[in-house]
């Protein structure tokens, strides 16, 4: 089972060098990141709610804690959510996932247009632990602030994660942390970014841009060459709206394997020794379709 992402060539540099953002809620792309109303009955404040967070939990189906979506009351407002996502900006980061490779909008927003790369994980791999879907719902959801106040169970993060159905292509997966066991490597004064160690055997594969350009894919090529991370090419289609995918490396190291080169591919190998180097200059000199493939559309 596999989990992708969709990054920037800068990103993913980071990523091979073992480690890994998480980020607060409030600095992600979406304003109604964990933000759900809440209705405070009047005989209750916020400071009635002790809040615990349990991060590792799913969310219970069906949901709890919730008001019907057609709920009206003067008491009902995101004001307490605010509040509660400030503070949860203070303590913890998540990582977002998918569970979709062949997104066509996601390459565009998250992976540079096309310039950057899609890279799969191991979804059985421990790290990924406490793993939880994103909701997509076409109301917001109404929270009954009455319930957590006298619930001995902390409040699960998982069930604060529901975004509006405009979202749903994302098909999103996330694991949050506790940002006091991450690392912090800048002191952003806005939101701090926050790492943590990524084990290298968590990535299956990495698979380049139909823009990603030649420079990049050959240092990517040279920092994966001896891994057992498999290399491959989402490249345009000649039919429809469709990527065809170009492998460019097996999940062995280079020196294990047999060359597999195309036209699209044989300028990652030209300069390496041996038969790999050999038929991609030979296929670069021949085939009068290496150059036109590799220019950028």
């Amino acid at each position: 089972m596999s989990l992708y992402k969709y990054v920037s060539i800068d990103t993913l540099f980071k990523i091979l060098k073992g480690r890994i953002r998480f980020t607060q809620p409030s600095a992600f792309n979406d304003p109604f990141e964990l933000l759900p109303e809440i209705n405070i009955p009047e005989n209750l404040s916020k400071h009635d709610l002790n809040i615990r967070f349990d991060l590792m939990s799913p969310a219970r189906v069906p949901p709890v804690g919730e008001l019907p979506y057609d709920f009206k009351s003067p008491t009902c407002s995101d004001d307490a959510a605010r509040t509660i996502r400030s503070n949860l900006d203070n303590s913890i980061g998540i990582l977002c996932l998918t569970k979709n490779p062949r997104s066509i909008l996601m390459w565009s927003h998250y992976a540079e247009e096309y310039a950057g790369v899609m890279i799969e994980f191991d979804k059985n791999h421990e790290f990924f632990q406490g793993l939880f879907e994103v909701d997509y719902r076409k109301n917001r959801p109404i929270k009954d602030y009455s319930f957590f106040a006298h619930s001995e169970e902390p409040i699960r993060l998982s069930e604060l994660c529901i975004k509006p159905k405009d979202w749903e292509y994302e098909e999103e997966v996330r694991i949050a942390r506790n940002l006091a066991h991450c690392k912090m490597i800048s002191d952003n004064p806005k939101y701090p970014i926050y790492v943590l160690d990524l084990p290298t055997e968590s990535i299956k594969s990495i698979t380049f841009g139909e823009r990603t350009s030649i420079e990049n894919q050959i240092s990517i090529f040279d920092k994966v060459k001896n891994t057992n991370i498999s290399l491959s090419l989402s490249a345009i289609s000649n039919w429809g709206f469709n990527f065809r995918p170009e492998l460019i490396k097996y999940d062995v190291p280079v020196s294990e394997q047999s060359p597999i080169i195309s036209p699209r591919t044989a300028h990652i190998f030209k300069d390496l020794p041996g038969d790999f180097g050999e038929i991609a200059r030979w296929t670069i000199k021949n085939n009068k379709f290496s150059e036109l493939v590799n220019k950028t559309v």
